[in-house]
């Protein structure tokens, strides 16, 4: 079976492209879940790069599973942790006690959201460089 690592990194970059869009349009709710994607297929990608399959859409579990031998990045798993609370709310009504969800979150939940996916991205591409 060949290595889709670069596959999977790539669609990551792309879909912190694509939160970038959604945060420009004020579609702030799907920008915070562009990144969550974005994070969660980049660290994907780092398992597979080191052989290794994962499965699930938690981050910062993800970062843990991660072979011992990479040295995380200094609040790598604390911004996977935030990045994680957009996986469902962000989509869905029954998400808040009430309320759609576009109304649950403005510039300052995507912009966190964009540094925060992007920082992910940049330490998995240094650590497949």
């Amino acid at each position: 079976m060949p290595n889709r690592d670069h596959d999977w990194l790539a669609q990551a970059k792309r879909d912190l492209e694509q939160a970038e869009d959604s945060r420009r349009a004020g579609r702030h709710e799907w920008a915070c879940f562009a990144c969550h994607q974005a994070a969660e297929k980049a660290v994907k990608a780092l398992h597979l790069n080191k052989g290794q399959e994962a499965w699930g859409h938690v981050i910062a579990k993800l970062m843990q599973e991660l072979p011992d031998k990479i040295e995380l990045a200094e609040g790598i798993i604390e911004m996977g942790r935030v990045l994680d609370n957009f996986y469902i709310p962000t989509r869905y009504p029954n998400g808040h006690p009430e309320g759609p969800p576009f109304s649950h979150y403005g510039p300052l939940q995507s912009n966190e959201a964009i540094q925060y996916a992007g920082k992910i991205i940049e330490f998995v591409s240094s650590q497949m460089a």
